[in-house]
C-alpha cells in the first residue's frame, strides 16, 4: 500500500473532494470541501486525483489551518459574517466635543461596529502569531497577558455583538 503525502488531492465515494492535511500512521486527515476535515482509515476506498510523494509528516494540521486562514484573509473577499446586535442596527455613533465652536461627528453604527471586528480580528492574528512564534515561553506570556488586557479594555463593545461567542472576553476570574 502506498501512503499518500500531505496536499495530496481526493476523491470519496462519500465525503467528496478533498486534501490531506495530515497523515498518521493509520488514519488520513482529509478535509473535504462541503465536509470538513475528516479522518479516514489509511485504507479506506476512495480515487487520487494527484498523489504528493514525500510530504508525509512534514507539517501539522495547525500549520495547513493556519496558512489557509492566511490565504483566505488575505486573497478574498470571504471573512466570517458578525452580525451587530438588532438594537443597534441602522443607528448612529455621535461624538460631541465639550467645544460647541467645533462640529460633531456621526458615525454610523454598522460602519463603527465592523472597525471594532476589524480590530478584534487584528488582534487574533497578533495572538496566533505569538503563539506560533519562536519566542521562549516567558516572553509568549508577558505578551499572552498583554493579549488579554487588550480584550479586556474591549468587552465595553460586546453590547454591539449580536451572538455572545463573538464578544470580547479579558481575564476569567477563579472561583
Amino acid at each position: 500500500m502506498r501512503i499518500l503525502g500531505i496536499s495530496s488531492r481526493i476523491n470519496h465515494p462519500e465525503f467528496g473532494m478533498g486534501v490531506v492535511t495530515n497523515v498518521t500512521s493509520k488514519h488520513y486527515w482529509v478535509t473535504f470541501i462541503e465536509n470538513g476535515l475528516e479522518t479516514i482509515d489509511l485504507n479506506s476506498e476512495f480515487e487520487v486525483i494527484e498523489a504528493v510523494e514525500d510530504e508525509v509528516d512534514t507539517i501539522s494540521f495547525f500549520e495547513v489551518e493556519t496558512t489557509l486562514k492566511n490565504m483566505l484573509k488575505q486573497w478574498s473577499d470571504i471573512s466570517e459574517v458578525i452580525p451587530i446586535a438588532d438594537k443597534w442596527k441602522g443607528g448612529k455613533l455621535i461624538l460631541e466635543p465639550k467645544d460647541t465652536n467645533l462640529q460633531s461627528k456621526e458615525i454610523p453604527m454598522e460602519t463603527f461596529f465592523h472597525k471594532i471586528v476589524m480590530v478584534r480580528d487584528r488582534v487574533r492574528v497578533m495572538e496566533q502569531k505569538i503563539n506560533a512564534s519562536k519566542l521562549d515561553d516567558q516572553d509568549k506570556v508577558d505578551l499572552q497577558q498583554y493579549i488579554t488586557r487588550i480584550y479586556g479594555s474591549l468587552t465595553t463593545f460586546n453590547v454591539l455583538f449580536k451572538i455572545k461567542e463573538h464578544q470580547f472576553s479579558g481575564a476569567k476570574s477563579k472561583s
